[in-house]
């Protein structure tokens, strides 16, 4: 059960846009802050780049004819799970996943896929979805796509383009009035300060750390370490979270990695999701608690 509406300066309902590059990653980035939110009356929209219809099977469980024969169909569904279990809203925009490439050198992306499409084209779906939506404030990607997958790169490159285009009353003039999203920010989710803190939780209960390895080859970026601005306090909501990745279940192992720290150590050691607010149309000091800090009106904040 959600509470009443939260209201931004003007009387408007709070709007929260995610983009995403395939079904799963709103699941897996991003998501407690949804529910969050969801649970405090803003209205959370998913925008899904692609279908993820070269994504890998990665739950040995899933390894059958039948769903290989049907993923896009199959990772449809699991979005809709996902996306219930959540309470979010969510669209597609209707681009072909281009695979993660493999070899040296890397083949080249297959033809007509998310990753080629020419900057202006694949940027207008989202324009579209911006104006429609009106959101406040819009999450996507850092530069580097958190991973170096060509869909994710791509999807930071659009979200970024239009959050300039659709506040731009000349370009797409055909895909609805300007709007002006507040701020943007990209997800931050996995950095070394996270890593150790969960690392050291397990130590100290007596249990094996899965990120010993990770963190003993990890080449310390301090400058990149430095850009979260924003730690969204949402650790009630992890169970949430590990409920819409599990509907995931070709990308997700329930017996893997991800959730080899129990819950409850998780939301002990680092009870939040972290981001970087990249840009800011209003005043917005940092760092911040909150993605609608200094957007929310005073008296529903009170």
């Amino acid at each position: 059960m959600t509470s009443s509406p939260r209201l931004d300066r003007d009387g408007e309902p709070l709007r929260l846009l995610h983009v995403h590059a395939h079904p799963d990653d709103e699941s897996s980035k991003g998501a407690a802050t949804s529910a969050r939110y969801v649970s405090e009356g803003v209205q959370v929209l998913v925008a899904t780049c692609t279908g993820g219809e070269r994504g890998s099977i990665l739950n040995p469980a899933m390894e059958r004819p039948d769903i290989l024969a049907n993923i896009t169909e199959v990772r449809r569904k699991e979005m809709d799970r996902a996306r219930d279990i959540l309470g979010i809203e969510q669209t597609w925009l209707g681009f072909v996943d281009s695979g993660l490439p493999e070899g040296d050198p890397l083949p080249p992306l297959p033809d007509g896929c998310f990753a080629v499409q020419d900057l202006e084209v694949a940027t207008a779906p989202l324009v579209k979805v911006i104006r429609k939506f009106r959101p406040q404030v819009m999450t996507t990607y850092d530069e580097r796509g958190g991973y170096p997958h060509p869909d994710h790169i791509m999807c930071h490159r659009i979200s970024v383009e239009a959050y300039e285009a659709a506040a731009d009353p000349t370009r797409y003039p055909e895909l609805g009035e300007p709007w002006e999203v507040s701020k943007l920010y990209y997800h931050f989710g996995w950095h070394y300060e996270r890593f150790v803190a969960l690392d050291q939780a397990m130590k100290e209960r007596g249990l094996e750390s899965p990120y010993a390895e990770r963190l003993a080859s990890w080449v310390r970026e301090p400058e990149w370490e430095a850009r979260v601005t924003t730690r969204v306090e949402c650790g009630d909501w992890f169970g949430v979270r590990d409920q819409a990745l599990l509907a995931h279940a070709t990308q997700v192992d329930p017996n893997g990695a991800f959730f080899a720290v129990p819950l409850e150590v998780v939301q002990q050691a680092w009870p939040t999701e972290d981001y970087q607010l990249v840009s800011s149309r209003i005043d917005a000091p940092v760092p911040e608690e909150d993605l609608f800090a200094r957007v929310v009106a005073r008296a529903s904040a009170a």
